[in-house]
């Protein structure tokens, strides 16, 4: 005497069908593939915190560095070279508290030029610098 199989012979079939089970599990793991990373993504952002002083904030120097199309480099629109950046950069790091530091190349600058620039600035350890008109790449992309 056998097990029937599912045969035609009237027997029941003696194994479950897991097709549909599957098929639910599989909408499920992709319903949670899409919409638990949605969830999860945070930007962290560091909010300034309220002081309990009636004095406002000193405010720092700015010192803006640009590079113009030919590739000259201005300190605050005085011409300089790459020993003067330097120069600069450190006796600007030394004041309490430090300048900011803004930084605008000019669209038709060589990026050889900007990327020589930055190079300094970061050996510089300039911990406040902000990138100036970018808003003129907006459309561009």
């Amino acid at each position: 005497m056998a097990m029937s199989a599912g045969r035609d012979d009237g027997e029941p079939m003696m194994d479950m069908n897991t097709t549909p089970l599957i098929d639910v599990m599989l909408v499920l793991l992709i319903m949670f593939i899409i919409t638990i990373p949605v969830q999860t993504h945070a930007v962290k952002v560091d909010l300034p915190q309220p002081s309990n002083n009636s004095a406002p904030p000193v405010e720092p120097d700015k010192n803006k560095v640009y590079i113009d199309a030919q590739g000259q480099v201005f300190w605050n629109s005085m011409p300089i070279n790459d020993v003067m950046l330097r120069q600069y950069l450190d006796a600007s790091l030394q004041r309490s508290p430090e300048p900011e530091l803004h930084f605008q190349p000019d669209p038709q600058a060589r990026y050889d030029v900007v990327d020589r620039v930055l190079a300094i600035i970061k050996r510089a350890n300039v911990t406040k610098l902000g990138f100036v008109g970018n808003e003129q790449y907006r459309n561009d992309f």
